[in-house]
């Protein structure tokens, strides 16, 4: 299982996703240029030039032709990710954190960040098929949580919005109405410091959010009701789940100033039975704490982005499909 070492980025990876083709892997990085690579091969495919602060997270429409990504120059610009073009910019006051295109790609959920005296923000944007008709516009916009707002994505059927960040708390909103539904505020099992990611499995019944207080917690969509917890020996700063077998994958590794002190092995993908909660094993090789995880909708390879720069890619062997626990 030799990875693939995707060199294009000059500063630390912040987000990696897939197209729904599995063909293609978008990475994002503090180096402000979003990058797409070959997922067969790791081949450099092109960059997408435009943004002037760090890119945070990005989105790929359902038929890959266009890309989302957030940046902390206070925009989000809408891609052609064919020729790399800018179709549009939305502009705001504050830095833009997480962006996620609906299910339809009609509409886009992007947050903000605090800024000058501003609270964080949800902001809930119209994406126009024809790219005349685009405007600024926010169809509902969400305050509340105190804090950043790390990650925000559609439920299933976009029938709300999933949020978590500093305040530790999920939250779940109707983008309708901007009113929150639910949330995980006063549970003793919920998190006890700031999510840092959110990943819903293939088919929405549930999903899984990461956090600094070194666990990774399992819930059900429709009910905010916790199925399963992992623990890690580090913060966890990214989040997967294998669309094929029962498998969760955790990355992160401790605080940026304290990476001189630390052992190695801390540094690796660390796969998790989803049922028995127990740790399966692990992928080292990044020499700095992973920021970023994605896996291929087809399940049969996945990637890891670190402090490092580095995107490593993995090609499953069949040993791991025929594991036995």
């Amino acid at each position: 299982m030799r990875p693939l070492l995707l060199q294009g980025h000059e500063r630390p990876l912040t987000d990696l996703k897939y197209n729904r083709d599995g063909d293609l892997l978008f990475s994002c990085a503090k180096d402000h240029n979003p990058t797409v690579w070959s997922a067969h091969n790791g081949q450099l495919l092109g960059n997408y030039k435009g943004h002037n602060g760090a890119v945070w997270t990005c989105s790929i429409s359902w038929d890959s032709s266009r890309l989302l990504t957030a940046s902390a120059d206070q925009t989000v610009k809408l891609w052609n990710v064919q020729n790399g073009e800018q179709l549009f910019t939305f502009n705001f006051d504050a830095p833009a954190k997480s962006v996620d295109f609906s299910v339809g790609d009609k509409l886009a959920v992007i947050t903000t960040d605090p800024f000058m005296r501003k609270t964080s923000a949800i902001h809930v944007k119209q994406i126009a098929e024809d790219i005349a008709e685009q405007t600024n516009d926010s169809l509902v916009v969400m305050r509340g949580p105190t804090g950043r707002i790390n990650k925000a994505v559609w439920g299933p059927l976009n029938e709300f919005i999933i949020s978590g960040g500093e305040d530790a708390i999920i939250r779940m909103w109707n983008p309708m109405t901007g009113q929150e539904i639910m949330s995980t505020k006063g549970l003793e099992n919920g998190h006890q410091n700031s999510v840092t990611s959110l990943c819903l499995s293939a088919d929405g019944s549930h999903f899984l959010s990461g956090s600094l207080d070194k666990t990774a917690k399992l819930w059900d969509t429709r009910t905010l009701t916790l199925i399963k917890t992992y623990r890690m020996a580090g913060q966890v700063n990214a989040v997967t789940m294998s669309p094929l077998l029962d498998h969760v994958v955790l990355g992160g590794g401790p605080d940026a100033s304290k990476v001189t002190f630390t052992p190695g092995g801390m540094f690796e993908a660390k796969f998790y039975d989803k049922i028995l909660e127990e740790e399966i094993g692990g992928v080292k090789g990044h020499f700095g704490p992973l920021n970023a995880l994605a896996f291929n909708p087809d399940g049969k390879s996945f990637a890891s982005g670190g402090e490092d720069g580095y995107v490593r890619l993995h090609h499953l062997d069949p040993d791991y499909f025929n594991m036995k626990i």
